[in-house]
């Protein structure tokens, strides 16, 4: 701060922001080509659909038609307008439906657990696939600027993770129609799901990189885990194709905030991200979630009321369901996940549990996301896992409203 604490980057460039742009750039790889920083994750979102319309504008031959989003069903992206449009959570939508964007379209989401029972992966991964594709014939295939999707669902679904192949499927309809593939990582990318390493990717940083995504995205935004919250930044990245359109084109991104590339703020994320690589922070989110995991597992996966235990490294989710047989959510009105938040708040647990609603159809569907600093001990999993199942069964044990069936078909308040 004491350096350079604002300049306007239209002018001045920064070492903080250029050595955090190098820094992120080789993290991929050098799949991705250049960085942008802004504020938020709605902002980072907000500038890569910026940058998907753009390039299909300069790119050769020029597609200005492209004007068209397709994202998922029960998706989040931002709270902005633009990405409050592009996303599909009913909840957040609702009060600003006639502000936002037509031009945008929801497909459903890769959510295995609610697959079909007798459904197997491929053929599931072939019907998400069919569904995609006949999306863009229904929009029209030249009038789609890009797809975007979480490769691990956030707040939205909970932590939910692709079926194997899914990206793949995702990536072959994208490149078939010439569409760009965006994907969000401000939840669950910078090492937040541990991501396991390649020959490809020995140190992998980001979702994308992990063997069960295997694809790579045109443009990607990062958010919560590049700062770790020590000041407000978030990134977009952008791969060659992308930049090279732009390069052989305007030259320049057509887009720009007043604290886009904020030097403290790319300062702070850069000593983050030096600390997470020099201390292969990685390596103890992948071997700590395994533990998170197993112990989640072997604690709640018997509660009648636990549907499902989903994730990946650091980042877990748990479903509540009335019936575990059907899947059956509870009702809104229940109010099952902001409760059990809401109960692990007070003493004598004092531990956040991150609630969502909605995700079964927009409306019915609890689950609480699980989600540790990557300094975390196995010690402190241990406790994390034992609070967090104490407060399941004390909510449980006190809501008899609940109605919970069991597997012998009977109706239980209690919470074993």
């Amino acid at each position: 701060m004491s350096s350079v604490s604002y300049c306007h980057s239209l002018f001045y460039a920064t070492s903080a922001a250029e050595d955090l742009a190098r820094l992120l750039v080789d993290s991929t790889n050098d799949e991705m080509a250049r960085a942008f920083f802004v504020s938020s994750g709605s902002e980072a979102v907000e500038a890569a659909v910026k940058l998907a319309r753009q390039y299909h504008i300069e790119k050769q031959p020029s597609e200005p038609h492209r004007t068209n989003f397709i994202a998922r069903q029960q998706s989040y992206h931002g709270t902005t307008l633009g990405a409050l449009a592009v996303g599909g959570h009913v909840a957040r939508r609702a009060l600003y439906e006639p502000l936002l964007g037509e031009k945008n379209s929801r497909v459903s989401p890769c959510y295995g657990y609610r697959r079909d029972s007798d459904e197997s992966e491929e053929g599931y991964v072939r019907r998400l696939e069919a569904e995609l594709d006949a999306e863009f014939q229904r929009v029209g295939p030249s009038n789609v600027a890009a797809f975007i999707a979480e490769p691990v669902v956030g707040a939205a679904l909970g932590c939910v993770l692709p079926v194997k192949g899914y990206f793949k499927a995702v990536r072959r309809v994208c490149d078939k129609y010439g569409a760009l593939l965006i994907l969000d990582e401000i939840m669950c990318g910078s090492g937040r799901i541990g991501p396991s390493p390649t020959e490809r990717f020995p140190k992998p940083l980001h979702a994308w990189q992990d063997p069960l995504i295997g694809i790579v995205p045109d443009i990607m935004t990062v958010a919560k885990g590049l700062g770790g919250g020590y000041m407000p930044i978030a990134a977009m990245l952008a791969n060659h194709k992308v930049i090279d359109a732009l390069d052989h084109g305007s030259g320049s991104f057509a887009h720009g905030q007043t604290y886009q590339g904020h030097p403290v703020a790319c300062r702070a994320a850069l000593e983050v991200q030096k600390i997470i690589q020099e201390q292969d922070l990685v390596s103890n989110v992948r071997k700590q979630g395994g533990l998170l995991g197993k112990l989640l597992k072997e604690r709640l996966s018997k509660h009648p009321a636990v549907g499902d235990i989903r994730g990946k490294g650091l980042f877990w989710g748990i479903e509540f369901v009335k019936d575990k047989s059907t899947k059956q959510p509870f009702e809104p009105g229940e109010a099952v996940a902001m409760g059990i938040h809401e109960l692990g708040m007070q003493e004598p647990w004092n531990i956040s549990l991150y609630p969502g609603t909605g995700s079964v159809d927009g409306r019915c569907g609890d689950h609480i996301l699980v989600a540790p600093a990557y300094t975390v001990t196995a010690q402190e999993i241990k406790y994390l896992v034992d609070t967090t199942a104490r407060v399941i069964e004390k909510f449980f044990s006190q809501h008899e409203h609940c109605g919970v069936v069991t597997n012998g078909g009977k109706t239980t308040s209690k919470g074993h």
